[in-house]
């Protein structure tokens, strides 16, 4: 149904309602000024524009994931570790208007207990400004412990509990042109291809505990800045392939690691980083499209010459959406 006739039967309901032709004034200007408000933008509609249409339908299958190793020497000796979570499998529904959006998340391995851990994903992409927003605390990493001249040991459930956040931040100069919400939620159509140079900002928090022969306590919080380039290739109507990665700096680290009774001393050493990339393939088939999405984060600190400690942290998005 196009906007003019929503509007239409939104005025045909009011007047059965017997409300007055003042109230359905202010519903068409209420609807006509979100419509001016959505429209407008410093853009060059030969590159990116908006849909044409005001209300969009969109389902989403969403899988994420965590992995934490950590590598270094004790007395000489070299060992690794490395830890993974349970995957993540979430179906959402969302309906758009005007940019207004109202989404509902279902996780079946949770309604079927099998899945016990919390997870958040909170994201918000504009043509200029645009961040996200991870968090997740995890019971049930598994995985195992190499240490030179000693078998493997296979490190089960629920001995590390780990609470990570991730933030993410960029600003693109070349918005006018490129558009990561074209790759990413649709809200506008990238016609011809276009890249940009972006500033970028990315914080990670964590707190974990290893419950495992002595226990094992690390706070760590990170905070980083740099640049890096995205890139919207239009290789014919209708497709649309990103790809981007912004490495940062970090720029200030506070760290601590206890093992036991014992400190373990966790220097800054430069360089540490945190790497976020993300990429996207979209298909419009005139009012319905459909593709994947996918964003990774890295972030590395210390020196395998003492302890190093790598996270990964990874979200991938297989969507299918209606214009109407």
């Amino acid at each position: 149904m196009r906007r003019s006739g929503v509007v239409a039967l939104l005025i045909v309901v009011m007047s059965c309602m017997g409300l007055p032709l003042s109230a359905q004034s202010v519903l068409h200007r209420f609807d006509s000024v979100l419509t001016e408000n959505y429209r407008k933008g410093n853009i060059d509609t030969a590159f990116i524009t908006r849909p044409r249409t005001k209300w969009t339908i969109k389902a989403r299958l969403n899988v994420s994931g965590a992995k934490i190793e950590s590598e270094g020497l004790e007395n000489g000796q070299f060992f690794k570790s490395e830890m993974t979570a349970d995957y993540k499998s979430t179906l959402s529904m969302g309906v758009t208007y005007l940019g207004f959006s109202l989404n509902m998340a279902l996780n079946p391995a949770k309604l079927l207990g099998k899945y016990k851990d919390y997870e958040l994903n909170i994201n918000s992409y504009g043509n200029r400004f645009g961040w996200d927003f991870i968090y997740q605390d995890a019971h049930n990493f598994t995985g195992w412990h190499d240490h030179e001249g000693m078998d493997r040991i296979e490190l089960p459930a629920d001995i590390l509990k780990v609470k990570t956040l991730n933030l993410n931040a960029y600003y693109a100069f070349n918005n006018r042109r490129f558009s990561y919400p074209a790759a990413f939620s649709q809200s506008y159509i990238q016609r011809r291809s276009a890249g940009s140079f972006m500033l970028a900002a990315s914080g990670m928090g964590q707190h974990a505990t290893l419950d495992w022969d002595k226990k094992m306590d690390l706070k760590t919080t990170n905070i980083g800045i740099g640049a890096g380039y995205g890139y919207n290739y239009v290789p014919a109507q209708g497709w649309l392939l990103h790809i981007s990665a912004l490495p940062t700096f970090i720029v200030y680290s506070n760290t601590s690691m206890t093992f036991g009774d014992s400190r373990v001393p966790l220097h800054y050493h430069f360089p540490e980083v945190i790497i976020t990339s993300r990429g996207a393939l979209v298909r419009q088939k005139g009012n319905i499209f459909y593709g994947m999405s996918m964003v990774y984060n890295f972030t590395n600190i210390g020196k395998e010459e003492s302890l190093a400690l790598h996270n990964q942290k990874w979200r991938m998005r297989g969507f299918f959406g209606i214009r109407l």
